[in-house]
């Protein structure tokens, strides 16, 4: 289910704009929920170590704050949800240019004084966010975690080697094809997480079967594409040997 977040400082136009998505998601059966419509672009920000994965996001980008407009607060987004889809509403068509100046990737600049463009284009974004999803298979195959209360990470499945206990307590290291991230976690849950190209080959090791170089079933080591090894249970290699 992808989640919005709707940022905008007017209440009368935060209100209308809530009530569109809302509308919009119950009658087009949207597979989305309204996670948070807000005035404050820093309870929006507070939330985002909380989220994970893809958000769509209608941010205002006067947002009545001296300390950040709606470009900073997608580029704060962006920490967080490097894939979401950003919507700027906003009377200033002259800032438009200003979505590449912050390098935020929007997917659409819509002008809100036509309330029937702003109603059009509205579900027009919700659609294409939807089909998006759906449609495009590289969306489904990250790996999402969060690192700190400041930093989550999107690792594609494909580039995932293995899972290990790391030796800190309740931790777990992401072998990865261009680097190692530990984060806390258990790979019981994590395994939950994965699809079939993943293997619980061991009680500390998750491997993904795509990046197998080699097995050794008598000492029950598996040799992944870049070197490095795992070990599996006498039991569980033999499912990796079919």
């Amino acid at each position: 289910m992808l989640p919005v977040f709707i940022c905008e400082d007017n209440r009368m136009q935060r209100e209308r704009l809530t009530k569109y998505i809302e509308d919009y998601i119950m009658v087009e059966r949207f597979d989305m929920k309204l996670e948070l419509s807000t005035g404050d672009p820093f309870e929006l920000v507070s939330r985002m170590p909380r989220h994970q994965g893809m958000g769509l996001y209608f941010l205002d980008i006067d947002l009545g704050q001296p300390d950040m407009n709606g470009f900073e607060l997608a580029q704060e987004i962006r920490k967080f949800d490097p894939r979401g889809f950003i919507i700027f509403i906003t009377t200033h068509a002259e800032l438009s240019y200003m979505t590449f100046t912050y390098k935020v990737e929007a997917l659409d600049y819509i002008i809100k004084d036509d309330i029937d463009t702003l109603h059009d284009r509205v579900l027009a974004c919700m659609k294409q966010a939807e089909e998006r999803v759906s449609n495009d298979q590289d969306m489904q195959k990250y790996f999402t975690f969060k690192v700190s209360d400041k930093k989550i990470i999107h690792e594609l499945l494909d580039d995932i080697l293995f899972f290990e206990t790391a030796p800190t307590i309740h931790k777990v290291i992401l072998h990865g094809k261009n680097r190692q991230v530990e984060f806390y976690g258990k790979l019981k849950s994590i395994e939950k997480m994965l699809d079939e190209s993943f293997y619980r080959c061991h009680r500390s090791y998750i491997v993904n079967k795509k990046n197998i170089h080699e097995l050794d079933a008598t000492k029950g080591v598996v040799k992944m594409s870049n070197g490095e090894n795992c070990y599996a249970s006498s039991k569980l290699i033999k499912s990796l040997s079919l």
